[in-house]
Parts: structure tokens; C-alpha cells; sequence
């Protein structure tokens, strides 16, 4: 489909509105800052500067690559939203986005979604994706062993590739754009650790179908019981790993859990699946502290409520929406050298303010 000219001008602006709407500026007024014009306040020109940094934002890659011939082609690989979190909807507008900036000047982006509970899914999109041959890859890795199999193929093959949400150090992309998942864990215990007594007891709660050893989950876990460690807290430290991610599998483990351990005071879920917890947590009789991530909508019902205290979030939207713009940028070779590693904020979101949080 053909754009018309106006849908040409919104897509060409759209990275400069989001400019302006986070700078609260006009967008004549970022448009001067990005072409060095005089007659901005300093304070204001730094404030859009550093948002166009944050953003990765380059306007000026885009009219040295209407001069070259080659139609770049983006893949992108990433968990179908399902019925029980709506976490992917954030990436998903975050490439989305990156594609209604680059689609005009020659970009043909492709989405991939595999199940994030289905190995067996992964593979099959992950080998529909490369008979495509595309000539770069956005890649969210929630199977650590496919995944290096996958990435390997794309080395072989010499297709680029950037990582968001979790990485995979060794393998070679180029570049990781996402939480630092140690950090995250240990940011949630610190937390925590204000809010309990020396006799209280924390569960943290892994649900995933697939939970190997390298898992990102377990990284958040591994992050958060170092915190303890570290601070030579005696607190007894629950698990639990739920690999049926159904309500009532969840409610039926959770079930088990509380019943043989009454003096559970703080249950830390290592995922945006927090909800379903959520929904056992409110019928207990006593207060629990409930700690988890992501900010979607079935986590933000039990944050008004009451019920969920702490999200932890990562802003998944520009985890993507930069990964898209940093294969661009490298296949048309008229940026910089690209960031390594990029890791996201934390962000901590409560009742008192997800109503005024950006994700």
C-alpha cells in the first residue's frame, strides 16, 4: 500500500512529536535544536538534546540513506501476547513506532511471534525468519538454549542482530538493549528489606513453562537473593517454580505454599505474571507485601487496589523501539558505533504514581 503524502509527513514527524511531548515543547522547537538554530533557551536545548539521546534519535541518517540503492529488510522475533499478561504490547508499539519512522526511506520490517511457553514454537518461527533473509534482527531470547542456536545461525549467515529483555552475553549480538536483570532482582529485595522483620519469612515465585538453568528469571532471583547475602540478612528464603501458568495451577501451588509456611511476609513473582498471584494474595486474612514487574494492564488493577505494592519495570516500548533504530542505523552505516550494552531505568511504580508513569 501506497503512503499518501500526509501519511508520509506524520510518519517523518513522529519521532520529533515524541520529542516535543516529553520535552513539553512545540515541535518547531525541537526541529530548531536538532538543526542548531539560534533562539532556545540553553536549559530547554539540553532538555531535548538528552531526550533525543535517550531515544537514540538520528534525523540525519535518514536523507543520506534516500542516496543509497539497497532496500534494507528488518526482522523482528518476539512472544505473541497471551491471555495471561499483555507485557508484549509495550515491544510490539515500541517497533511498531521504529517502523513508521524508517518504512519511507527503503525499510521493509517483518514481525515474528512464537509462544513464550512453547519451545517448539520459537523454533519454527525462528526458521520461518531466516528463510526470509532479512538483513538485520530484533530478537527477545525467552529459550536460552534455541536461542544460541538461532544467534549462532544469524553469525554463520552474517545477519546482524540485536537483543532486547534479555541477553545472552556470549554470543556475539550487536548489541543488548534491556534491563540488567542481577540489578533488578537485587533492587526489588533492597525494597523489601525495609518493610520486614527479622522472624518473616519471602517467597519469591518463578512461573514459566520452561525454567532451564540460564533462564532470565532466575537471573531476577539470583539478583535478589545476593542482596541477602551480601547484607547478612537470616530471613528464610521460600521458592517456588510454577510451570503451569494457568489461574488455577497458580492458585493451587501458591495454595500449598502459604499453608505449610504461615509466616510468609513478602512474595516476590519474577515476572509480569504478578496478577495471578495478585488474584490469591487479596483473599488471604492478613496483609501480604507482593512485589513483581511490568506495568500492564492486569498488574495495574491490583496496584489501585491495594494489592501489588511495588512494580518493577523496565520500559519495554523503547527497549525495541531502540533495537529497531540501532540495526537501521548499523546496516545503513551513517551513525556512530553502536552501544554494546544499553540497560534500561528501574523504575519503581505504586498506587501513588503509575497514574503519571511513561512506559
Amino acid at each position: 500500500m501506497k503512503l499518501s503524502n500526509k501519511d508520509n509527513k506524520n510518519n517523518q514527524l513522529s519521532g520529533i512529536k515524541e520529542i516535543a511531548r516529553r520535552a513539553n515543547v512545540s515541535i518547531a522547537t525541537v526541529d530548531r535544536v536538532i538543526h542548531d538554530r539560534t533562539g532556545i533557551a540553553k536549559k530547554t536545548k539540553e532538555k531535548i538534546l538528552d531526550i533525543i539521546k535517550e531515544l537514540n534519535y538520528q534525523p540525519n541518517i535518514h536523507a543520506r540513506r534516500l542516496a543509497l540503492a539497497k532496500q534494507f529488510r528488518i526482522a523482528t522475533l518476539i512472544p505473541q501476547r497471551s491471555k495471561e499478561t499483555s507485557y508484549w504490547e509495550g515491544p510490539l508499539k515500541g517497533i511498531d513506532t521504529a517502523s513508521a519512522e524508517i518504512s519511507q526511506y527503503g525499510v521493509v520490517l517483518e514481525k515474528f511471534f512464537y509462544d513464550q511457553d512453547s519451545i517448539s514454537s520459537f523454533q519454527h518461527q525462528a526458521n520461518l525468519l531466516l528463510k526470509s533473509k532479512p538483513d538485520g534482527i530484533l530478537l527477545a531470547p525467552s529459550f536460552i538454549e534455541e536461542s544460541v542456536s538461532f544467534v549462532q545461525k544469524c553469525q554463520k549467515q552474517n545477519i546482524p542482530y540485536v537483543l532486547i529483555d534479555s541477553d545472552l552475553p556470549a554470543e556475539g549480538s550487536l548489541a543488548y538493549i534491556g534491563p540488567n536483570l542481577n540489578a533488578s532482582g537485587n533492587l526489588s529485595a533492597h525494597l523489601i528489606s525495609y518493610l520486614i522483620g527479622k522472624n518473616d519469612s519471602i517467597l519469591i515465585v518463578n512461573i514459566s513453562k520452561e525454567l532451564d538453568d540460564q533462564h532470565h528469571l532466575l537471573k531476577k532471583e539470583e539478583g535478589f537473593r545476593n542482596y541477602f547475602r551480601t547484607h547478612r540478612w537470616d530471613n528464610k528464603i521460600l521458592k517456588i517454580n510454577i510451570n503451569k501458568t494457568d489461574p488455577k495451577s497458580i492458585e493451587k501451588g501458591l495454595s500449598n505454599v502459604f499453608k505449610e509456611n504461615p509466616g510468609i511476609k513478602v512474595v516476590f513473582v519474577t515476572n509480569s505474571r504478578v496478577s495471578n498471584v495478585a488474584a490469591f494474595v487479596k483473599d488471604l486474612d492478613r496483609k501480604v507485601i507482593l512485589v513483581g514487574y511490568d506495568f500492564v494492564n492486569e498488574n495495574i488493577e491490583y496496584i489501585e487496589k491495594g494489592v501489588i505494592d511495588f512494580l518493577i519495570c523496565q520500559k519495554p516500548l523503547e527497549q525495541a523501539y531502540k533495537g529497531v533504530m540501532t540495526i537501521y542505523q548499523h546496516l545503513a552505516a551513517v551513525s556512530a558505533p553502536v552501544e554494546k550494552v544499553t540497560f534500561m531505568p528501574i523504575d519503581i511504580i505504586t498506587r501513588e504514581n503509575y497514574k503519571f508513569y511513561n512506559y
